[in-house]
Parts: structure tokens; C-alpha cells; sequence
């Protein structure tokens, strides 16, 4: 199976200023996988949250219920879920959490058979910070409409 992006968080790169990113394998249901292949996931406004016991949660992204999957009346779609991470990156991760900086999911793809998610240390961009990339973003467009043969 081909490295696949499935969902992507598109304000992250707006709204942060991101540091450092990190790879994690996430623990999912089955029909969940099946629901993420068949793009019924969004990471809009996801987060991730380390626990008092070391483990790091995806909180706040949607994973629907799966369309050929019996209706589920205990499903919750929104429900945190567990990353796969090693000690060390997540004393990393917590390390950079308590430098007030959060930590934001960007993407989730497929790496062979198994589902992963791209995580980043980020800090919140100030108002000033976003003017000067809409203005860099509608700069770089309009010297690319200029410039196109």
C-alpha cells in the first residue's frame, strides 16, 4: 500500500508557528480504519494531550462511523484516541508542552498497512504574524500570475 495522505489540518500552518514535528502510530477500531481510508476523518481543531501516566491522546478529531457498519448507538465519533509513542518523545513532547506551546495534529496518512499521524510542536501565531502570511501568500500569487509563461 502506497503512502497516503487520508485528512490534513489546514489551519495548522496558519494559526502556528510550528517547531518541531513528530510521527506516531494511532490506535484505532476497525471499522475506523475503514472509515479513514474512505476519507470520513477531519483534524480540524485536533490536538494532542499527554496524560498524568505518560500517554499521549489525540483529542478533538472526528472519525465517522463507517457507511457499511451496523448503526452504533454507543459510538462516540469524536472520542480521544491513543498515539503510539516511545518514552523519549514523550518526555520530548512534554518537555515543549510546558514551554506554552501546544501540540497539533497535521495529518494522518498511511505508512504500509498501518495508519499514522503527523503531530507538531507549535506556538500560536500573533494577529501581526497572520496579516504577514495572507500578505506573502496573495504577493507570492500574484508574481506567479505575472510570471506564468
Amino acid at each position: 500500500m502506497a503512502n497516503r495522505t487520508y485528512t490534513t489540518n489546514k489551519r495548522a500552518h496558519f494559526d502556528y508557528e510550528l517547531l518541531e514535528t513528530f510521527v506516531a502510530g494511532i490506535v484505532l477500531e476497525g471499522h475506523e480504519v475503514k472509515s479513514v481510508r474512505d476519507k470520513g476523518a477531519s483534524l480540524k481543531g485536533a490536538y494532542v494531550t499527554i496524560s498524568e501516566r505518560g500517554e499521549a491522546w489525540l483529542t478533538n478529531s472526528h472519525i465517522s462511523l463507517y457507511k457499511n457498519t451496523a448503526p452504533d448507538a454507543d459510538y462516540d465519533p469524536e472520542r480521544a484516541r491513543k498515539l503510539l509513542l516511545n518514552k523519549s518523545e514523550i518526555e520530548k513532547l512534554t518537555r515543549a508542552r510546558n514551554d506554552k506551546n501546544v501540540l497539533v495534529a497535521l495529518s494522518m496518512y498511511a505508512a504500509g498497512p498501518n495508519i499514522k499521524l503527523s503531530l507538531a510542536v507549535g506556538r500560536p501565531k500573533k494577529l501581526h504574524d497572520k496579516r504577514h502570511t495572507i500578505k506573502k501568500r496573495d504577493a507570492d500569487r500574484d508574481a506567479a500570475r505575472f510570471f506564468k509563461p
